[in-house]
């Protein structure tokens, strides 16, 4: 479903951009798609820069295009101010034209580099780079059918002169160069029309067959490029705009470390925080990449999860299996103090605790400290999921003063998971917390619902699969795990369920721990349940699944955390985990809250839960809908 708070001609805005109503219809569409009321800034925004771009719009002739207000990029939360739509004669092609809006009247260079700007306190992209980034992100997603041309430009109503000159100084070497700079002197009035519509690449746009549009606005996206089919491009240095808005920022704040490093300034440590799907890991492979293009680096890109290092490497091949590594107590060798750039992925997952430590901060990462010129950390705290390990934002600060650092800490706010819903990413934040008190769950951007039996989990799962959709089971660690290692994998979950019909019994395996690709049998390696076929016949653990994605995921939530009148309680008893079965309830309760919401965060499309604790489930059936409310959809 297309997101966008106004839909319709330039001239049906123009007419009604101006009516106090107009802008409260656009704030209600805007709750009614996130969930949340926009704030006061961003409706100024509207308020300030929707009449300007209006006004050039009718100015150029291109009243009966199609334009989109606050067009939210599929399967993100990012937004583009203005979209328009329209056709060239005699091509195929829809046209779509994203316009970036900005209100600054001043802006300073960044130290940087060209990409990124000061705009008073603010650390900010520079606008044909934020456009770059909608337009390639647009070009990945659409379906080629729909034979889209996309173009960009950027539109500074209030810019001096100076500033467009400046900004255009900064852009003339690379990639945004495509995307005009627009400011008041260019859409003077009394200029033709013709020069206008040129100006803003909507020269020769008629307007689009009906159809055309709704074929746009109702086609299935198609999800974001998975992320471990895209590293081999991404090290071969192929990419130019994969990463958009605050993980750009990320990759020239990293970059500048980089350099800095280079020009004989050593020890930074940047820490880059994000929740699920936030594209940390899309970050460490670009960054990985982009070193990978100098003949004189020597980085390294580690993660504690042997899953993500042994994907990354299959996706890169055999050869650079020597720069991607699974980190456990002992530093990668050959690391050079001078030279070296260390990307530690997933560190909530790194051994940290008492026992690794021979002074206040963590001993790996300390080694790591002194072994390497930078060393950037992807970081989510709300994803340590185990005693002894991760690591925090103010320990790494702290760390760094002590070792003599220079610091930096970059937060991701906008997601990329879980088609984009940071309603749904909220939601889940909100159920799995130490005092939840969530809302019913009313979200049109999630396929989110209650199965009443894992029954229900699997057929929901194998539906999905036998549609050419990835779809996976996952459960807390609340069963034996007795299987061997290879085939045959013995159905170590069982749970048995009553209904109408009778008494039932559920029961399958986890997933195979070998370390091969395949196990045996059709059966997936553990490092590749996640993405290859036949690992939707095993249930996957949190060690297995975090880090990945699939479509659509189907959570079992074990008795090792139930609800009560009180709330969440823990039970650590009832957990096959050997670490966590002598914690306290207390202390085991965050574990239990970031492991669910590890799981519940793996669908990029949609999720199924499901409790075997009778008042748990209960509990869920008041803030969930049904799974047979949405069998028709």
């Amino acid at each position: 479903m297309a997101m966008h708070i106004f839909g319709g001609t330039v001239a049906q805005a123009a007419a009604k951009v101006t009516d106090p109503q107009f802008i409260r219809e656009c704030t209600r569409r805007y709750r009614t798609i996130h969930g949340r009321p926009p704030g006061e800034e961003e409706v100024r925004s509207w308020v300030n820069s929707w009449p300007p771009l209006l006004e050039v719009l009718i100015a150029a002739e291109l009243s009966e295009l199609h334009l989109l207000l606050e067009y939210e990029l599929p399967g993100t939360s990012q937004r583009i101010d203005a979209l328009l739509l329209g056709h060239r004669p005699r091509t195929e092609s829809l046209v779509a034209v994203a316009v970036e809006l900005k209100q600054w009247q001043y802006a300073a260079p960044h130290d940087a580099g060209s990409g990124m700007l000061h705009v008073g306190k603010r650390e900010v992209l520079h606008p044909a780079r934020q456009v770059g980034g909608y337009v390639n992100y647009l070009n990945e997603w659409v379906p080629p059918e729909l034979h889209l041309d996309v173009e960009g430009i950027a539109y500074l109503h209030k810019a001096p002169s100076d500033l467009i000159d400046g900004l255009r100084e900064l852009q003339e070497a690379g990639p945004s160069a495509a995307y005009p700079i627009l400011g008041p002197d260019d859409v003077a009035p009394g200029t033709p029309s013709d020069q206008l519509a040129e100006r803003l690449h909507c020269q020769g746009l008629r307007p689009a067959a009906p159809q055309r549009v709704a074929d746009f606005l109702e086609t299935r996206h198609r999800p974001s490029l998975k992320l471990l089919a895209r590293v081999a491009d991404v090290i071969s240095g192929h990419e130019t705009f994969r990463l958009i808005g605050e993980q750009d920022k990320a990759r020239q704040r990293i970059n500048s470390a980089i350099k800095a490093a280079r020009q004989g300034h050593r020890g930074h440590i940047v820490v880059v925080t994000g929740g699920p799907g936030t594209g940390k890991t899309a970050i460490a492979t670009r960054i990985l990449g982009d070193l990978c293009q100098d003949p004189g680096a020597n980085p390294r890109l580690l993660s504690p999860t042997g899953t993500l290092s042994q994907q990354l490497g299959r996706a890169v091949g055999d050869s650079a299996r020597g720069m991607i590594a699974t980190l456990t107590t002992r530093l990668p060798r050959e690391l050079n103090k001078d030279t070296s750039v260390v990307l530690l992925d997933e560190a909530h997952r790194a051994r940290t605790g008492h026992g690794w430590r021979t002074t206040e901060f963590p001993k790996l990462l300390t080694e790591l400290v002194t072994h390497c010129a930078v060393l950037v950390l992807f970081l989510d705290e709300g994803q340590i999921v185990r005693p002894g390990e991760g690591t925090t934002v103010n320990e790494l600060r702290r760390m760094a003063g002590r070792e003599g650092c220079t610091f930096a800490h970059i937060d991701l706010p906008a997601q990329f998971r879980c088609s984009g819903s940071r309603p749904y990413l909220d939601w889940v934040d909100v159920l799995l917390s130490p005092e939840a008190c969530p809302p019913r769950w009313n979200g049109e951007d999630y396929d989110l619902a209650l199965a009443e039996n894992p029954a229900q989990l699997e057929e929901w799962v194998t539906d999905h699969v036998r549609h050419g959709r990835s779809a996976r089971i996952t459960a807390g660690y609340c069963w034996r795990w007795d299987s061997p290692d290879v085939p045959p994998l013995l159905p170590d979950v069982s749970i048995p369920w009553n209904d109408a019909s009778g008494e039932h019994l559920w029961e399958r395996p986890w997933n195979s721990r070998a370390d091969m690709i395949v196990a045996g049998d059709g059966v997936p390696g553990r490092a590749f349940w996640a993405t290859d076929e036949g690992g939707e016949q095993q249930v996957g653990c949190v060690y297995t699944a975090q880090g990945m994605e699939y479509d659509y995921s189907a959570v079992i939530l074990g008795k090792d955390l139930t609800w009560t009148a009180q709330g969440w309680q823990a039970q650590p008893g009832e957990s096959r985990d050997p670490v966590m079965k002598h914690l306290t309830a207390e202390q085991y309760l965050r574990y239990a809250l970031n492991t669910y919401r590890v799981l519940a965060t793996r669908g990029t499309r949609g999720a199924r839960l499901y409790s075997t604790d009778p008042a748990t489930q209960a509990f869920l059936r008041t803030v969930l809908p049904g799974h047979s409310d949405d069998e028709g959809n």
